[in-house]
């Protein structure tokens, strides 16, 4: 019988060890897929406030890989990275890995965790379904299927409102992040590397914050406007758009594009050297 048990802890260690490394590799994963996606959008962003191109999304970061040489090997590779960044949101937002707690500034901050894995588990069901992996999918990229049901909701008059109440709250929280380099305590990284880290991560998240904030005003539009229920969700295509339309949208534009690229970056720096604290996870020690 202990020979028994022993065997059991025995195996229970491997797999915790083992779902360890797993989470770690997903979600580094994920935010190197995330830097992907912010780093197409965010120079089509750049050539079209000189005229030299179309503004992307989510969505269109994904055609663009998928247009590629083996496009359908690295699209395939990138829904392995959002499918690891999910998890990962997943975990920080319901088990609380980076320690926000229950006030309602960290409650806000977990939502917005909860809505990022929604977000982008729509991105990658819309992925899977322009390679075809979804039932009804189509070859026009991902209005039908399951990935064209969850949008349909997200649609819905409420959920804009809600949207737009947690979309703005994530905005607050990358400018709160951003001035109070709150980011930091997340980096396991040296001085000098935190030295070219820190401007990079203030301006992208000040960047991406922005992006949001748009689009909670385009989301409380939509709800406040009965008659605009109709048609697609806003966007980051849409923040795009209105900031082009602004004055100066052009070199407004062009900040927001290169913003988004720095975010892109401070993805890839998070790819890197961001603690992935699966200990709280209840799963292994944290790195």
């Amino acid at each position: 019988m202990a020979h028994g048990r022993a065997i059991f802890h025995q195996r229970g260690r491997l797999f915790m060890t083992t779902s360890k490394h797993w989470i770690k590799f997903l979600a580094r994963a994920g935010y190197a897929s995330r830097g992907i996606v912010y780093l197409i959008i965010g120079s089509f962003t750049v050539l079209a406030a000189f005229g030299a191109g179309d503004k992307k999304d989510s969505k269109g970061a994904l055609r663009v890989v998928l247009d590629q040489p083996f496009g359908d090997v690295l699209l395939a590779t990138l829904i392995v990275g959002l499918a690891g960044y999910i998890l990962w949101r997943l975990v920080q937002s319901l088990l609380d890995t980076d320690d926000h707690g229950w006030s309602p500034r960290g409650l806000m901050v977990r939502a917005g965790l909860l809505a990022s894995a929604f977000t982008y588990t729509t991105l990658a069901l819309f992925s899977a379904s322009l390679l075809g992996a979804l039932p009804d999918s189509g070859s026009g990229g991902g209005s039908g299927g399951l990935a064209g049901a969850i949008s349909g909701l997200v649609g819905m008059r409420y959920t804009s409102l809600g949207l737009g109440v947690v979309f703005l709250g994530v905005a607050i929280a990358h400018w709160w992040k951003a001035a109070q380099r709150k980011y930091a305590a997340h980096f396991k990284a040296t001085e000098q590397q935190m030295s070219f880290i820190h401007p990079i991560a203030i301006l992208g998240l000040v960047s991406r914050g922005a992006v949001f904030a748009l689009i909670s005003i385009l989301l409380f539009y939509r709800f406040f406007n009965a008659d605009s229920t109709s048609g697609s969700t806003p966007d980051v295509k849409d923040a795009l758009e209105f900031v082009q339309g602004l004055p100066f949208g052009q070199w407004l534009l062009l900040i927001m594009g290169i913003g988004l690229i720095l975010f892109s970056a401070y993805s890839f720096a998070e790819s890197v050297w961001r603690r992935i604290n699966v200990k709280d996870a209840g799963l292994a020690d944290q790195v």
